[in-house]
């Protein structure tokens, strides 16, 4: 579980790395990176399925089950968007400035989960 943390927050790292030299397509994957590292670690550390790319969306509605904070499915969604602009290449700039926090909002908030339980 612990490696998948700590790549999470290396991938998070990078993603601020890429955005920040224009690579705004590794900066996207880069996050979604973050995203499905630190969703892996909360179901591995729980024995929740998680090897496919829909597991990933049922531990975060699990997660939502159980805690209540509605916003992560939410934040996951953003999180999925920046998956998708890796490769379509869609997102505007205003998009991705308004939307990275979400994304790193999101990957904290998971890590948490999976650190404090």
């Amino acid at each position: 579980m612990q490696e998948h943390i700590e790549l999470a927050r290396e991938f998070l790292r990078d993603s601020d790395q890429e955005f920040d030299s224009g690579d705004e397509l590794q900066g996207s994957e880069k996050l979604w990176g973050a995203t499905c590292q630190a969703v892996t670690a909360v179901a591995k550390r729980r024995g929740w399925r998680f090897g496919k790319s829909n597991h990933r969306s049922h531990v975060v509605e699990r997660l939502v089950k159980e805690s209540n904070e509605t916003m992560l499915e939410a934040e996951f969604a953003v999180a999925e968007k920046f998956h998708a602009n890796f490769y379509h290449d869609f997102m505007e700039d205003y998009e991705i400035v308004r939307d990275r926090p979400t994304v790193s909002r999101f990957v904290h908030r998971i890590i948490e989960i999976a650190e404090t339980e």
